[in-house]
């Protein structure tokens, strides 16, 4: 029986530095791959023992001799210290593969890698040889955990079992399944309220003549432990004991780091720190309790920012904002913004579309995920089908269920003169609420390559001057998937559907109906000019349908290919009954991805282009369609 980490390699044990199960061995005294000489090209030969395909493209992607052929080492001693380095990292990858009985041979000129002083002289190009026998697949002979934790009796507090993650007798002793083992064991006790809870001896040795492993993870609970105190530094601006109320932990109850991960979020959601910390203490006191500290460092209060899109349909649109995010010291925040879209399509200045407005944000009024919002707004929207001047006001308040769950109320007011050349000039006051619900598992908003979007918003409103009351209601569903773990493939969906039920289309607000067409909808068509056909023209309608869906591909780190079809039906009733036409746009995107998302341009054909559509539309943004 020998102990694990026994894989021979051809090579001094010095040269190496290995962290295996909490272990650090051979430790070298210098940083690797950390030498500046002249450019050293190389060749290399990667060879490895045996048929499996998967263990050798795994070991080429641990090598960066391998990954970095294509260019030239920093000089022969940075050749020779990345060499040296890929003993390491094909090792730690053989363990991963539950692979301990292999060998490792690195040449540089016929030269064992491990035995060349850092200033040899090296041929130009170098020949390099990586030879690997991986040798066999070592299966666990024993899997055990001492004081593993109960069942949990809260569902949120449910940790997965080491044995449905292969931490059991007959499967691969993969190194990073007894890495994972041990961490899910002391996950468990500190769901539990054990802060503390410690793998201290891993048992671990390797059985060479049977090719078995035998494993054993002996964890210290620790002592049970409640929230104590929570103790705020670095604030400058803001007020400490809303920052403690912000983070929802509440001294008394029983320690979960869920709790703490919620509260880091919470801060985070204020949009007031650049960084906030929420760290338990060392230990735990002697009354059980552990107290709770969160180390902040705030932004600037007062932000500025500006953006745009142009497409050739829809013309250039610009918009700015002024941000205060802490007005009076509990992260309240103050944003005034406008927008002018429409220039370039005209150049009168009476046909642009303008948006103004402000709006407050107070967080935290009832619970840490519960803001209170409220905001006025002027607008005037100049479309081919209406020209809208009014003013809406509205009240309401957010709460977030879960990290991925949101909900919200808001009373809406407003007042708005609507021209077309269907029904003439007709003036609406309403007054009514909108309540909303959405469910957002995205991995990115701006540029997302799983998990899936879902809104449902219920607006019942009533119209004073036709003396109506109706109810608008909005669903949206949006999805992504992605081919590979890279991310390089991604299939992106959106499905919108749409109905107002009972006043007629002209006693209607237009704003209340609906269009489709444009940047966000379907693209190749005007802006919002997908609608009802009537003898005088286009107006709104009572239900809406919209579909798109999108290939997108990275080319490179930073460039990326999209395919897109869109379509779109608007109808007359609230039931899509399918007398008017399906309108659908087809066509292709470019885009440069950037940390703060892709920056977007697409380029869009009408399939079924009416006599004022284009017959090509371009689109530039920031950000995916949808």
């Amino acid at each position: 029986m020998a102990v694990l980490c026994a894989a021979s390699l051809v090579a001094p044990a010095p040269a190496l530095a290995l962290e295996i199960f909490g272990l650090r061995l051979f430790e070298r005294d210098r940083p690797e791959d950390e030498v500046i000489g002249t450019p050293q090209p190389y060749t290399v030969d990667f060879v490895v023992q045996g048929e499996e395909d998967g263990i050798e493209r795994t070991l080429r992607r641990a090598s960066r001799l391998w990954g970095g052929r294509d260019e030239p080492a920093s000089g022969a001693a940075g050749l020779i210290a990345t060499a040296r380095g890929d003993y390491r990292r094909l090792l730690n990858a053989l363990y991963a593969d539950a692979r301990y009985g292999g060998t490792i041979s690195i040449t540089i000129d016929g030269r064992e890698a491990a035995d060349l002083p850092p200033d040899a002289e090296l041929a130009s190009p170098a020949a390099v040889r990586v030879s690997i026998d991986p040798g066999p697949l070592f299966h666990f002979a024993e899997a055990g955990i001492v004081n593993q934790a109960p069942p949990a009796r809260n569902r949120r507090d449910r940790v997965e079992n080491p044995v449905d993650e292969g931490f059991r007798i007959g499967e691969p002793a993969r190194s990073g399944v007894i890495i994972g083992a041990g961490q899910l064991a002391e996950e468990a006790w500190r769901q539990q309220g054990h802060a503390k809870a410690t793998v201290v001896e891993r048992r671990v040795t390797a059985e060479h003549p049977s090719n078995t492993i035998d494993a054993e993870l002996v964890v210290d609970p620790g002592r049970y432990a409640v929230f104590g105190p929570v103790s705020v530094t670095g604030t400058e601006r803001m007020d400490p004991g809303f920052v403690a109320r912000q983070t929802g932990i509440q001294p008394g109850k029983e320690y979960d780091p869920d709790d703490l991960r919620e509260a880091r979020d919470n801060l985070t959601r204020l949009d007031v720190f650049r960084s906030a910390r929420v760290q338990e203490a060392e230990t735990i006191g002697p009354d059980g309790t552990l107290p709770i500290q969160v180390i902040l460092q705030e932004r600037l209060p007062r932000r500025f920012g500006a953006g745009g899109s142009f497409s050739t349909v829809d013309g250039l649109g610009l918009e700015a904002f002024w941000l205060h995010r802490n007005l009076f010291g509990r992260a309240e925040r103050l944003r005034i913004e406008g927008k002018v879209a429409g220039i370039g399509a005209t150049i009168d200045p009476e046909d642009f579309t303008y948006r103004t407005g402000v709006t407050f944000t107070k967080p935290g009024i009832y619970t840490p995920k519960t803001d209170l919002v409220a905001s006025l707004f002027g607008d005037r929207e100049v479309l081919d089908i209406y020209t809208r001047t009014g003013v809406t006001a509205e009240l309401g308040i957010t709460h977030g269920f879960t990290d991925e769950l949101t909900g919200r109320f808001v009373l809406r007011g407003g007042y708005a003169e609507f021209e077309d050349d269907v029904f003439g000039i007709r003036d609406f006051v309403t007054v009514g609420f909108l309540g909303g619900i959405a469910y957002d598992s995205r991995d990115n908003a701006a540029d997302a390559t799983e998990g899936i979007f879902t809104e449902l918003t219920v607006e019942p409103f009533y119209e004073f001057n036709y003396g109506n009351a109706a109810v608008r209601m909005v669903a949206d569903g949006r999805a992504y998937y992605s081919f590979d773990e890279e991310d390089r493939f991604v299939v992106a969906g959106r499905v919108r559907l749409g109905a107002v039920v009972d006043p007629p289309i002209e006693e209607t607000p237009p704003d209340r109906l609906f269009l489709a067409g444009g940047g966000g909808s379907v693209r190749g068509y005007e802006y919002r000019s997908i609608g009802v056909e009537t003898p005088l023209g286009t107006v709104g309608g009572r239900s809406l349908i919209e579909a798109s869906a999108e290939l997108r591909v990275r080319v490179t780190r930073s460039i990326g290919l999209v395919a897109f079809a869109d379509a779109g039906y608007v109808g007359e009733s609230a039931v899509p009954d399918f007398s008017e036409d399906l309108r659908i746009g087809v066509g292709a995107g470019l885009r440069y991805l950037t940390g703060f998302g892709p920056i977007r341009l697409d380029v869009a054909v009408p399939l079924d282009p009416r006599e004022d559509d284009p017959a090509v539309a371009f689109y530039v943004g920031i950000g995916q369609a949808f």
